[in-house]
Formats: C-alpha cells, sequence, structure tokens
C-alpha cells in the first residue's frame, strides 16, 4: 500500500495534475505527470470509473495499479495520475503492469 505522503488526496489536486501535467495514453491507461521540482517521492492518484467494471474489478484494478506504482516512488518527482480505459479489468497482473511500466517510462523519457 502506498503511504499517505505518496497519495494524492485532494480533488484540486487530481485536476492540477490531469489540467497541467503531461499525458501519455496506451490501450488501456491514461497517465498524466505533473513535475515538482524539489520534491523528492512521487505522489499517486487513481482513477478508475465505472466504465472499467462493477466495485469488484474497479478495486482490483486499483490495487493492481498501486501495487505497479510502489516501484515507481522514488523514481519519480511529481504527481502522477493513473486513468484506467475500458479494458483494464480484463487484463492480467503481468499484462497490466507491463503496460504501466512502459507509459511511465515514456512519461519520464519526455
Amino acid at each position: 500500500m502506498l503511504a499517505r505522503q505518496n497519495r494524492l488526496l485532494r480533488a484540486e489536486d487530481f485536476r492540477a495534475t490531469m489540467k497541467a501535467g503531461r499525458k501519455i495514453g496506451s490501450q488501456h491507461l491514461v497517465i498524466y505527470l505533473k513535475r515538482v521540482p524539489g520534491t523528492a517521492q512521487a505522489r499517486f492518484g487513481f482513477v478508475v470509473g465505472k466504465n472499467v467494471g462493477g466495485a469488484v474489478n474497479r478495486n482490483l484494478v486499483k490495487r493492481r495499479l498501486r501495487a505497479a506504482a510502489l516501484t515507481y516512488i522514488d523514481v519519480c518527482n511529481g504527481d502522477l495520475v493513473v486513468r484506467a480505459l475500458p479494458g483494464a479489468a480484463q487484463l492480467n497482473w503481468e499484462n497490466l503492469s507491463t503496460e504501466f511500466q512502459q507509459s511511465i517510462n515514456k512519461a519520464l523519457e519526455k
């Protein structure tokens, strides 16, 4: 589980990251990255809407994304919002994790 200091908690933080951050899209995920100078660790927020599936599927996707985000806490310096798209619930752990890693790496390159 992500520590409190590594989570986006306020709606205005989500909005600011999605509005001003860099947008990287993949087949099942959209990642918004907003660099924050002077920040040593990343803060993550996850948006998994009802179009992904029922409550069980949405929670499963969020848990998997949180687990995948643990490896990037010290690598990123800024705020990240990860939005799951329809079909993310049908992916197994390996595919979702790989797609997440590829999207994060692509966002960090730019």
